[in-house]
C-alpha cells in the first residue's frame, strides 16, 4: 500500500553517517525521513524524492548483565533484543511482535506482555544518544537534556534521530508460563465478559489479551477448526513458572475449550509466536482506542463486528493494560494514556487491492461505532493516518511537546512522522 520513491537511500552504519547525512540534508534543504527496522504500518519512513536515512543496519545489542541494562542501535529488532538478553535470563518490556522495530515502538511508548509488570518500554529507557536537527550529537537523560529526554519517550520521530538506546532490564524466564487458549466464536460475549472479571484481579506478574479471528493453522488445533472463526486468550505469567500455572488455570474454564497451548515456554520463543500472523507483503490498515473498562455495549460492540471481520488475516485485539503502566504519573513521559486498561488494535489486513474499500470501510465503521465507549487517547504506532488523532495521542501533554519541538527543531526539519509542530 505504501509506494514511494526517496531520491536518495543513505545507509548508515554509525552515529558519524547519521550525522553527515542531517547536515548535508540541511545543506541542501533537502527532504528527510527515517527507516529504523521498517515495520510502520503507515509508512512515514518513506516519502517521494526524499533523503531517507535508512538505520537497519545499526543493529547491535550489548547487554550489562551486572548492571541489567542493554545498550541497543537503532536499526534492531525486538527478537536482536530479545535474544542478547535472554542470554542472561534478563528482557525488557517491548512488544508482541519479534520483527518490530525497537526504535519505532520505544519513541511511540511501547507495551507488550511485561508491561504490567515492569512498565513501558519507555519507562525503562535510561539514556540515548541523539542526532538533532543541526547535525550534532546528543547525550539525553533524566540529568542531561532532560526535557528532550522527555519528549523522545513517547514523542515519536520528531526531536531526532536516536542512535542508541540504554535500557533498563529485569529477570524474567527463560522460562515462562504462557500461551493461547482457544475457544468458540459463538461463546464470545459470554467469556468476554467473564474475562473482564478475571482482569480486575489480576496480579501485575500476569497479563492476559483477547484476540477475535479466524483459527490460524497452529499445530495444537484439531484441522477441522482451522480458519474459523474464535476467541483467542492469551496470556504470559512473568514469574515463577509453578506459580503461573496456578493463575493461569482460571482462564480454561473462561468456556468450552477447544484447545489449551498454556505451557512452559521460552520467553523468547513466545515473542516470536505470532510473527506468522503479520507477515510483509499484504495490505495494512489499522484503527485504535484505550478504554478504562470493558463495558457491556463495548463487548456487544466487539463481537458484532467481530463476527464481519472482511478478511481471513484480519483481528481484533484487546491489550490489558493496568498495573505498572498505570503507576506512572501522566506528564512523567511524553506517552500520556496512564488510565488505559485496555488498548483496542483493529488489525485489517487482506491481499488484493480490491478489497481495499470493504476492509477500509469496515475498520472505519467499527471505530466509530466503539468511539462513544473510549476514552480519546490512541497509541501513537497504531494510528493509520488522520492528523486529527495527534493531539489524541498526546493529550495534556502535546503543548510541552510542541515547546520542546520548537527548541530543538524549530523550522520541523523531522516532519515525516506522526508530526508535532513547533509552538
Amino acid at each position: 500500500m505504501i509506494d514511494r520513491r526517496p531520491g536518495l537511500i543513505v545507509r548508515c552504519s554509525g552515529t558519524a553517517d547519521v550525522m553527515h547525512a542531517v547536515k548535508f540534508a540541511r545543506q541542501n534543504n533537502l527532504l528527510v525521513s527515517v527507516r529504523g527496522a521498517g515495520h510502520n504500518i503507515a509508512g512515514k519512513s518513506l516519502a517521494d524524492g526524499a533523503i531517507l536515512i535508512d538505520l537497519s543496519a545499526m543493529r547491535t545489542v550489548r547487554v550489562d548483565p551486572d548492571a541489567r541494562l542493554a545498550v541497543v542501535g537503532p536499526g534492531a529488532t525486538l527478537g536482536d533484543l530479545d535474544h542478547e538478553s535472554q542470554a542472561f535470563g534478563l528482557a525488557c518490556p517491548v512488544g508482541i511482535n519479534s520483527t518490530t522495530g525497537i526504535a519505532g515502538l520505544t519513541l511511540g511508548g511501547g507495551f507488550g506482555w511485561l508491561s504490567r509488570k515492569y512498565g513501558m518500554t519507555v519507562d525503562n529507557l535510561t539514556a540515548a544518544e541523539v542526532v538533532t536537527a543541526d547535525g550534532n550529537r546528543l547525550r539525553c537523560s533524566s540529568e542531561q537534556c532532560p526535557d528532550l529526554f522527555w519528549a523522545i519517550r513517547g514523542g515519536g520521530g520528531n526531536f531526532g534521530i536516536v542512535t542508541s538506546f540504554e535500557f533498563q532490564l529485569h529477570p524474567v524466564g527463560p522460562q515462562v508460563m504462557c500461551g493461547p487458549a482457544v475457544f468458540p466464536f459463538a461463546q464470545a460475549g459470554t467469556i468476554l465478559r467473564a474475562y473482564r472479571e478475571f482482569c480486575a484481579t489480576c496480579p501485575d506478574d500476569l497479563t492476559v489479551w483477547a484476540v477475535i479471528r479466524d483459527a490460524p493453522p497452529l499445530p495444537f488445533l484439531p484441522a477441522e477448526v482451522h480458519g474459523t472463526r474464535v476467541l483467542i486468550i492469551v496470556a504470559l505469567y512473568s514469574g515463577a513458572v509453578a506459580e503461573g500455572e496456578r493463575a493461569i488455570a482460571p482462564l480454561r474454564g473462561l468456556g468450552d475449550l477447544i484447545a489449551d497451548g498454556f505451557a512452559p515456554h521460552p520467553y523468547a520463543g513466545f515473542q516470536q509466536a505470532f510473527d506468522p500472523l503479520l507477515t510483509p507483503g499484504v495490505r495494512n490498515y489499522w484503527k485504535s482506542h484505550n478504554f478504562t473498562a470493558l463495558s457491556d455495549p463495548l463487548i456487544d460492540t466487539l463481537v458484532d463486528y467481530g463476527s464481519r471481520l472482511p478478511s481471513p488475516h484480519s483481528e481484533i485485539f484487546v491489550a490489558q493494560m493496568g498495573g505498572a503502566t498505570n503507576r506512572v504519573d501522566p506528564s512523567a513521559t511524553a506517552y500520556p494514556h496512564r488510565d488505559a486498561e485496555f488498548i483496542m488494535n483493529v488489525h485489517t489486513r487482506w491481499e488484493e487491492p480490491g478489497q481495499d474499500q470493504t476492509c477500509v470501510g469496515w475498520a472505519r465503521d467499527f471505530y466509530e461505532a466503539t468511539r462513544p465507549m473510549a476514552t480519546g487517547g490512541v497509541y501513537v504506532n497504531f494510528i493509520s493516518e488522520g492528523e486529527e488523532r495527534i493531539e489524541g495521542a498526546y493529550g495534556a501533554n502535546f503543548e510541552r511537546l510542541a515547546r520542546v519541538k520548537a527548541q530543538v527543531d524549530p523550522d520541523n526539519f523531522f516532519r515525516e512522522n506522526q508530526n508535532i509542530r513547533p509552538k
